[in-house]
């Protein structure tokens, strides 16, 4: 079986996870600051907060920012829930914009549209780690006097022209899940250079503590643990050798099923992180179905728009594009693992059933 997503694993994380257990020391720690430090480095901002996981690091950057009860948040059905889930648990309402049909990210046209007198904010997700269009979208926000609230969490080391995602909005998300273009088993970062997001989220996360038993205001414990970090001080040496490997497989799968599929884009002067390399395909769960049968995992992200779900449709916003792409699209296996044999297996596989 050739799986569509696989953690990449080596004795070095191994080794730093059992340093940390002998130790003795296991919560957050010397690792958790070390981990901050080389990320903030990476990215060329002054702060990045460790945290639990990324829908931590999603609800932290919200509250950080300031969004609260009756903001409105811009952002795109076609993500994962947590995008959402933070915007709702701080309070405001997700206002939905349409996606661009080409690189499925939000549409800077279509948030234009959604601005009203009570958006506080625009949360742009770089969707299976390419970049959105973060130029127009900052220039939108300048305009309007509007925050930017980054979803990275697909998007460990892409860039718009030389800057990396996670450092051009107000503040930016990453999670570190374990399929992740970097993992640390679980985990997440906020990302920011202004002082007083960074204060608060640090704060947050840490139950509203500013010193020992001293509180300031209500928190949470979103805090990651030293364990975690060591794993991700390891892959963060690795991360740049992660990426070349998934470029290199986008390359190969582009090359050969342009001819046979919508293969994905990536616009001049971005650099694509490739977490999900996503095909469009006419009988997609056809497709699937004979991928399956040839011992090929694939996943579909996302297979319902976030207002299609029961408890979010109040939210609903026609997106024609969200939903043509949602219904055709397709992730194909990639990880730095995968064989140039398993590549040209899957190829061969998805042109018989197209022939």
């Amino acid at each position: 079986m050739i799986p569509q997503a696989k953690p990449a694993i080596g004795d070095e994380e191994v080794s730093a996870v059992t340093e940390v257990l002998k130790s003795g020391m296991l919560a957050q720690g010397k690792k958790v600051e070390g981990l901050e430090k080389a990320f903030a480095n990476f990215l060329g901002v002054k702060h990045a907060i460790a945290v639990a996981n990324g829908t931590c690091a999603l609800e932290l950057a919200m509250m950080g920012a300031g969004i609260k009860k009756g903001d409105e948040v811009i952002t795109t059905p076609f993500t994962f829930v947590a995008t959402t889930n933070a915007i709702c648990m701080a309070g405001a309402k997700p206002v939905y914009a349409d996606i661009d049909i080409d690189t499925f990210n939000i549409s800077v046209d279509s948030i234009r549209k959604c601005i009203s007198k009570k958006t506080k904010a625009i949360l742009p997700v770089h969707l299976y780690g390419l970049p959105a269009n973060m130029n127009e979208i900052m220039e939108i926000a300048a305009e309007k006097d509007l925050i930017v609230i980054e979803d990275a969490c697909q998007a460990h080391g892409a860039r718009v022209n030389e800057r990396f995602v996670g450092s051009i909005g107000d503040v930016g998300t990453f999670s570190f899940y374990p399929t992740k273009n970097m993992t640390t088993g679980e985990g997440g970062m906020v990302t920011t250079n202004d002082e007083s997001i960074a204060e608060k989220v640090r704060i947050l996360r840490n139950q509203g503590q500013i010193a020992r038993y001293e509180y300031s205001m209500l928190g949470y414990n979103y805090r990651m643990t030293d364990i975690a970090a060591a794993i991700g001080i390891v892959q963060m040496g690795k991360l740049a050798q992660f990426n070349e490997r998934r470029q290199e497989i986008a390359r190969m799968y582009t090359e050969t099923l342009k001819d046979v599929v919508k293969t994905p884009v990536c616009p001049q002067g971005y650099t694509h992180a490739y977490h999900q390399y996503t095909i469009l395909g006419e009988r997609r769960d056809e497709l699937r179905e004979h991928l399956t049968r040839n011992e090929i995992g694939t996943g579909i992200y996302y297979p319902k728009l976030l207002y299609e779900y029961p408890h979010l449709k109040r939210f609903r916003r026609k997106c024609v594009n969200a939903e043509y792409v949602r219904s055709r699209c397709l992730s194909l296996p990639i990880f730095p693992q995968l064989t140039e044999a398993q590549i040209l297996t899957v190829v061969e596989k998805i042109k018989s059933f197209y022939k």
